[in-house]
């Protein structure tokens, strides 16, 4: 295991590993919006789940989803890119660890985000797909304008 340097946003075009391309599918989705590319990401089956402080415990696709595309429709834009992460591998499985910044913007508000967050992937058929994210804010004041800032929204 070794500290990655690069940081993963979805612009990338070069990748060192087939692990960080899917990483790539993921935040290239997330930062655009698109749910397409994020279906195509994720295991879209009830083995799917999410823990995050914004969203709670989602199980399944189904849950998933809707999350994602009340971010995608809502008024706020949320951006992220992850870094300082590490990818742990076996034949079927992977999952990389690390953490995320970016920032939330609407027209009211805008503050940085700094989230530490795992992703789990399968190889299923012939690609990788996420079937676990778990993420935190360990900062309490920046997790209580989060979660505000988002009923909000």
């Amino acid at each position: 295991m070794e500290l990655s340097r690069n940081i993963i946003n979805g612009s990338e075009t070069i990748f060192s590993s087939i692990e960080e391309q899917a990483l790539a599918k993921f935040y290239k989705a997330f930062n655009s919006g698109n749910m397409q590319l994020m279906e195509q990401a994720w295991l879209t089956s009830d083995e799917a789940s999410m823990d995050n402080p914004i969203g709670g415990i989602r199980r399944g696709w189904t849950q998933i989803a809707e999350g994602y595309k009340k971010i995608f429709g809502g008024k706020a834009k949320v951006v992220v890119e992850f870094y300082d992460y590490s990818i742990h591998k076996t034949e079927k499985m992977f999952f990389a660890t690390g953490r995320e910044r970016g920032h939330f913007k609407t027209t009211e508000t805008e503050f940085p985000l700094a989230i530490r967050t795992t992703r789990i992937f399968i190889f299923s058929g012939d690609e990788w797909r996420q079937i676990h994210h778990h993420g935190s804010i360990d900062d309490p004041a920046l997790l209580q304008n989060y979660q505000d800032a988002i009923k909000r929204s």
